[in-house]
């Protein structure tokens, strides 16, 4: 993932009381009206927030419309959703179902400026902020010193930043950790990886690490059993793996967590994620438990010498729907003083 679409300074210097928050995902659209609570350890206050089905709306515009109803029309609206927002607005992305513009939003809802933030930044601004009642801790020590912190939520793609302490305020550096090639350790994971090469040249980390990667995963693991699916979407499959009653399915959910545990190992090495990481969004809510007595830990400590280093590295899923939302509307207020 990319930088950030931030507005000019001159623009945020006129921010209204109030403003739109939205995160916009591959199925689903979280809409808030936002303002500052005054509160430096949670600054956003949100004051009706609403979630839509992006299936039901022709665009980003007709949500926004419906949200607002009669309403008046705050000047400001930020937007965090995948993928990389182009000088003119517009943004490149793969994952969802009608074109974003940032200009088109504006004229169509009747905004004075629409800024587009990539979603897992904006969602880095956000972990912190959220109490230990939205947090499983998965490994490592409860608190770690400060330092840099990386969140990752496995969706409709794979979303990854790195949040950074600095003397001047944090800085949340956006990253595209979905789509390096991804690692197979065991025989099965690289029969699976073989299996996935028929259909495309690079098989990357979020070809597995999604949403639709779980099918990926289930699918593989039909194939070669010699079986023929019978779940059709991600949440069929994580149900029939939860429940116990479809074999094939739950051994798809271990590849996953597996898989997943290795790669945020990884990631931690990579990123020196000394201040921890935080596992947010997508479908670990609804997983978390099985999450926690999977191989993930085995799997994420699973480097060498360097597992030592891994296991000071507090790693905590974090429940929050509205963590998008907050994260949008954080990143604003910090740019919109700044």
């Amino acid at each position: 993932m990319t930088a950030s679409h931030p507005a000019p300074a001159h623009v945020l210097s006129r921010v209204a009381p109030s403003f739109l928050a939205a995160d916009v995902g591959g199925t689903h659209v979280r809409v808030a009206r936002a303002q500052a609570s005054g509160d430096e350890a949670h600054p956003v206050q949100l004051l009706e927030y609403r979630k839509y089905r992006n299936a039901d709306y022709a665009g980003l515009s007709a949500i926004l419309t419906d949200f607002l109803g009669d309403s008046a029309r705050p000047s400001q609206c930020v937007v965090a959703t995948a993928g990389f927002a182009r000088e003119d607005g517009t943004v490149i992305t793969a994952n969802l179902p009608w074109p974003l513009s940032a200009r088109q939003v504006e004229a169509e809802v009747g905004l004075q400026h629409v800024h587009i933030v990539n979603d897992f930044e904006a969602v880095a601004y956000a972990a912190a902020q959220v109490d230990a009642s939205g947090v499983l801790h998965l490994c490592g020590p409860e608190t770690a010193p400060r330092g840099p912190t990386l969140v990752v939520g496995p969706g409709t793609g794979l979303g990854a930043a790195l949040w950074i302490p600095t003397p001047h305020g944090p800085v949340v550096l956006p990253t595209e950790a979905g789509q390096p090639t991804l690692a197979a350790s065991t025989e099965l994971e690289m029969a699976i990886v073989r299996h996935m090469q028929r259909d495309r040249a690079h098989v990357s980390i979020e070809h597995a690490l999604s949403g639709p990667g779980l099918m990926n995963l289930y699918h593989a693991i039909c194939a070669l059993q010699g079986q023929t699916p019978v779940l059709a979407s991600p949440d069929a499959v994580t149900a029939a793996a939860m429940a116990g009653t479809d074999a094939l399915a739950r051994q798809a959910l271990d590849v996953f967590c597996g898989l997943l545990g290795s790669t945020i190992g990884d990631m931690a090495l990579f990123y020196g994620a000394q201040g921890g990481v935080y596992l947010a969004g997508g479908i670990l809510p609804q997983i978390r438990e099985y999450l926690h007595a999977s191989t993930f830990v085995e799997r994420y400590l699973q480097k060498g010498p360097m597992g030592e280093a891994l296991a000071r590295i507090p790693v905590k899923v974090v429940e929050h729907g509205q963590l998008g939302v907050i994260g949008a509307a954080s990143w604003f207020l910090l740019h919109a003083n700044a």
